[in-house]
């Protein structure tokens, strides 16, 4: 799973822990409905300002950590690379 998807799920889980509806977060925030869903769901690509703005209305902040690399196990290889 992506960073992104990652971020998206762990804002939707606070929005909804704080009983907010996105309609009701864009309100908030300022930021329109759609970017909110685009943040939730993963696919936001827009500016860095925006997120912090919604990760801060829901008591979150964002923070880098070190990239971790692994290798794929044998089931993975079989998915990239299966004949179908």
């Amino acid at each position: 799973m992506s960073s992104r998807q990652r971020i998206g799920e762990q804002v939707r889980t606070a929005r909804k822990h704080l009983s907010q509806t996105q309609k009701q977060m864009a309100e908030t925030t300022g930021i329109h409905k759609s970017t909110l869903s685009e943040i939730e769901n993963g696919r936001f690509t827009g500016s860095l300002d925006i997120l912090e703005r919604y990760l801060d209305a829901v008591g979150l902040q964002l923070t880098a950590t070190e990239k971790v690399h692994r290798f794929p196990d044998w089931d993975e290889l079989d998915e990239l690379f299966g004949e179908e």
